[in-house]
């Protein structure tokens, strides 16, 4: 356990609040779901498996049950590979949510084999970055109905090493899982820069966030990425310096609710504090671009999430 970490610490109440956290099944996820149950939110567990998600939150039910003030947890399908399947998802919310204050994208898969998802985009970029994308932009009318609300995507220090390249954006002409996986981190950093841009002054802000280097099944391709051992490596001595994944959900939960970041928006932390990027994680032409080709790739084009009218229904957009 790495003994050198930032601790939220914030006693913030959620109660009243709507939260939705993609991919909190397990790991640092269901940390952050747990910690805003307790907190008194009523959170949306948008998973991409219903049967462990529906396991994780009678867990999430059973460690708060008795606790005065708690929340509750309810299960919802998305599988973040499939634009239909984020489409799906964003209808049935807008039907059902009067409010969402709180949006974690959370999900995402890391130094996989080479794979496309269901729309044909490359893994990393059509999960980590395209999904929650497309799932921000149709919430987002919502969202901004219900400030002030914050907008929280984990990234990584991987962004470091990351690039935009518009001309093999989908990894057509060469293939690196580990760049792969850094781009998409890369493209969080800069969707979160952009969308702060976007939403100035609306009462909604936006962060990315490092949850740090965490003990859980997200590295589950590192002997196929890098080499043979490297999981156990980790596994067993690396251990004594990664987080737990309470640990590991420290930031997110500190940028979802702690006073002193109401104010501040497309920013970036780890461990419960402000973090310096590169220049390319704050160049404004790439992040717009990127805005814009996202748009178009997602089916988007002719759409403005920020003009849009907040409408119990999902809008008739990129069938």
């Amino acid at each position: 356990m790495w003994p050198f970490y930032g601790w939220c610490r914030s006693k913030a109440r959620l109660d009243g609040k709507t939260a939705i956290i993609t991919g909190c099944n397990t790991g640092i996820g269901k940390f952050t779901a747990l910690d805003f149950v307790r907190r008194g939110a009523r959170v949306i567990m948008a998973c991409r498996d219903t049967k462990k998600a529906s396991e994780a939150a009678q867990e999430i039910r059973m460690m708060t049950d008795g606790l005065e003030g708690a929340g509750d947890v309810v299960v919802v399908r998305l599988d973040l590979s499939s634009l239909t399947s984020v489409r799906e998802f964003a209808a049935n919310i807008l039907c059902n949510e009067p409010r969402i204050h709180l949006l974690i994208n959370n999900a995402g898969v890391m130094c996989c084999p080479k794979g496309l998802t269901e729309d044909g985009y490359e893994m990393h970029l059509g999960v980590n970055h395209l999904g929650h994308f497309l799932l921000t932009c149709l919430l987002l009318p919502r969202i901004l109905s219900s400030k002030p609300a914050r907008i929280v995507n984990v990234a990584s220090h991987a962004h470091y090493i990351g690039t935009i390249d518009f001309e093999d954006l989908n990894w057509e002409k060469s293939y690196s899982p580990t760049f792969a996986y850094s781009r998409s981190k890369l493209a969080n950093v800069l969707f979160t820069k952009e969308l702060a841009t976007r939403t100035q002054g609306t009462g909604v802000t936006t962060y990315s966030v490092h949850p740090g280097v965490v003990a859980t099944g997200l590295g589950r391709h590192l002997d196929t990425a890098f080499f043979k051992g490297i999981t156990w490596l980790f596994d067993n001595i690396g251990k004594l310096f990664i987080k737990t994944p309470e640990q590991g959900a420290q930031t997110t939960i500190y940028c979802a609710v702690d006073e002193r970041t109401k104010n501040e928006t497309g920013l970036y932390y780890s461990d419960c504090r402000r973090f310096p990027t590169l220049a390319k994680a704050r160049d404004k032409e790439v992040a717009r671009k990127l805005w814009d080709v996202s748009k178009c790739l997602v089916g988007l084009e002719d759409w403005d999430p920020l003009t849009a009218p907040d409408t119990n229904g999902q809008p008739t957009v990129g069938n």
